[in-house]
């Protein structure tokens, strides 16, 4: 028996890769963000040379920020190599 298009439009939504692989992400961005938003006290922070006083929030928020992109700029570039392998 061979499946048809039916079947395939009938699949489970958690069945889909792309879902499987955002789940995740989803879960530890809402942990991070919710750990991020608690922490609301001012902190003193050295960057370099100068001290700057900001909430801890958005220091971490900055933090976390720049983390992100750093994984997006790392996938991109991964996901280009083997592009290039293939063709």
């Amino acid at each position: 028996m061979t499946r048809t298009s039916t079947d395939k439009a009938h699949s489970s939504f958690l069945s889909r890769p792309a879902v499987r692989r955002l789940v995740p992400f989803v879960l530890i961005t809402a942990i991070a963000l919710v750990f991020i938003f608690e922490n609301r006290t001012s902190v003193e922070i050295r960057l370099l040379i100068p001290m700057v006083t900001m909430p801890l929030w958005g220091a971490l928020l900055i933090a976390w920020a720049l983390g992100m992109l750093a994984c997006v700029l790392t996938v991109r570039r991964r996901s280009n190599r083997h592009s290039r392998r293939q063709g």
